[in-house]
């Protein structure tokens, strides 16, 4: 499916946004450069877009991991174009089994991918076996407001909208039609930051953005 959607998911995330993703991962961003991270490993990275922007943490080197090789094929040419290729690095692999040594990063992020991954639980203790102790997980996701109007305006641009715009620049009939189900099932809140402890992440933090339209989550692996 993302393979299917590559050629034009970075078009289609500005406008399906309004732009407003570019502005999420910004603010990201300013949270992560507090911990002064030199090793960055973006996990679900597409086509690299967060990985770019973790540039402005001012990392040695930033590593992304993806499991689709047509996002991935776009990243590294945007990359390229860019002149960032000595310090971005992008590989194709399964975030629930990457082929990394324990603590190895100092931090990783996941920008709107954790909840595609087939085993959330695996997934995130992945994660903190390749963290240094002392690194951080850093989450941006899609989340679900609840306040009225903006709660019902926002699922009927998701459930209606967002799809139609999506099968029509995309030519991909399915792809838009996944992303409501994703969000609409994904633990969120309250509900993942007692996931992010569980799977033994401490510290955890969550930061609504947009009216409760996305959340960053953050947390600590233990020292």
């Amino acid at each position: 499916m993302f393979n299917n959607i590559s050629p034009r998911y970075d078009l289609l995330n500005r406008v399906l946004s309004l732009g407003i993703d570019k502005l999420w991962r910004k603010k990201a961003v300013k949270i992560l450069k507090r911990s002064q991270p030199e090793k960055i490993l973006d996990i679900a990275t597409g086509t690299g877009d967060f990985a770019i922007e973790c540039l402005n943490a001012d990392p040695i080197s930033i590593t992304g991991i993806d499991i689709s090789t047509g996002m991935l094929d776009v990243g590294k040419k945007k990359i390229t174009k860019l002149g960032y290729d000595h310090k971005i690095q992008l590989i194709e692999g399964d975030a629930e089994s990457m082929p990394f040594t324990n603590n190895n990063f100092d931090a990783a992020t996941v920008a709107f991918g954790v909840r595609n991954f087939e085993d959330l639980n695996k997934g995130l203790n992945e994660i903190l076996r390749v963290l240094t102790p002392g690194g951080m997980i850093m989450i941006l996701e899609f989340s679900k407001p609840s306040r009225f109007p903006f709660k019902q305006i926002y699922w009927f641009y998701f459930k209606y909208v967002l799809p139609l715009i999506g099968k029509i620049v995309s030519k991909d009939t399915s792809a838009y039609d996944y992303l409501p189900q994703s969000v609409q099932t994904f633990p969120h809140s309250t509900e993942f930051l007692l996931i992010l402890k569980k799977c033994g992440f401490v510290q955890n933090t969550q930061k609504e953005l947009t009216f409760g339209v996305a959340t960053i989550y953050t947390g600590i692996k233990p020292k």
